[in-house]
């Protein structure tokens, strides 16, 4: 019988390469064929063997390099003829990461599957922000949701974001409008305050904070662009975003 190989789906965290883990970085350096998201950072893919094969499945919001559906199959097509794929994603894999599906095709084929977590986008910005999306005095429960996906109007957010709370929003940036809106309407104050942290443990990575009500404006004034996330609740009021960018270019 033929050697069937791993699909291993490794974390790559918010941008930086020292925020991957050991495993995943070992993985990386040694894998024949990577298949990778569009925003991984390329001093993450430079660590790649130099013979490896990069395969970018970018995805955006108008336009998918290859619907989800041809991923799981390439995965799966490349693993069943013997080679080892590490199939790399921003972030966690199996945050928002659709790690899920190709974990689940990969089963279903028969391909055995090994998952590297990585640092999620939500830790990773809020650390690098240094706002703490818990605090003793500030927020004892956090929540994630993705902010562009189907039905977003028709869910109810009411009570994932208040006193005592702290809200992380993925891929929020193009309906920042209907977000605030909905918030609003669920009941959040007008008065919120919020911080939306793009491009994330990278050496562009700006802060920009406001009140829940100006956010859409916030978006469109900074002209906020993607890789973005936004956090709502009281902990991003603790800290100050001249300090947060002071220190990450002093670290770059």
């Amino acid at each position: 019988m033929s050697r069937i190989g791993t699909v291993y789906l490794v974390g790559a965290g918010p941008g930086d390469p020292d925020l991957l883990t050991l495993r995943a970085a070992r993985l990386l350096g040694a894998a024949k064929i990577v298949v990778h998201d569009g925003l991984i950072e390329p001093a993450v893919l430079a660590m790649a063997r130099p013979d490896a094969k990069l395969v970018s499945v970018a995805k955006s919001r108008a336009r998918h390099t290859l619907p989800q559906e041809e991923i799981n199959a390439l995965l799966v097509r490349e693993a069943l003829a013997g080679r080892d794929v590490v199939r790399l994603k921003g972030g966690d894999p199996f945050v928002f990461g659709r790690g899920g599906e190709e974990a689940e095709a990969c089963h279903a084929a028969g391909v055995p599957v090994e998952v590297v977590p990585g640092v999620t986008s939500a830790l990773g910005a809020a650390a690098a922000a240094q706002i703490p999306l818990t605090h003793r005095e500030g927020a004892s429960i956090v929540s994630f949701v993705a902010g562009q996906c189907k039905g977003l109007t028709e869910q109810n957010w009411a009570g994932l974001a208040g006193k005592g709370r702290t809200l992380v929003i993925y891929m929020g940036v193009k309906t920042a409008p209907q977000i605030a809106e909905k918030l609003m309407a669920d009941g959040l104050s007008p008065e919120t305050p919020l911080a939306v942290i793009e491009n994330a443990a990278r050496p562009s990575m700006r802060v920009v904070r406001g009140p829940l009500a100006a956010l859409p404006d916030l978006v469109e004034r900074e002209r906020v662009k993607s890789p973005a996330l936004i956090i709502i609740g009281d902990v991003t009021a603790r800290t100050d975003a001249v300090v947060t960018q002071f220190a990450l270019e002093a670290h770059s």
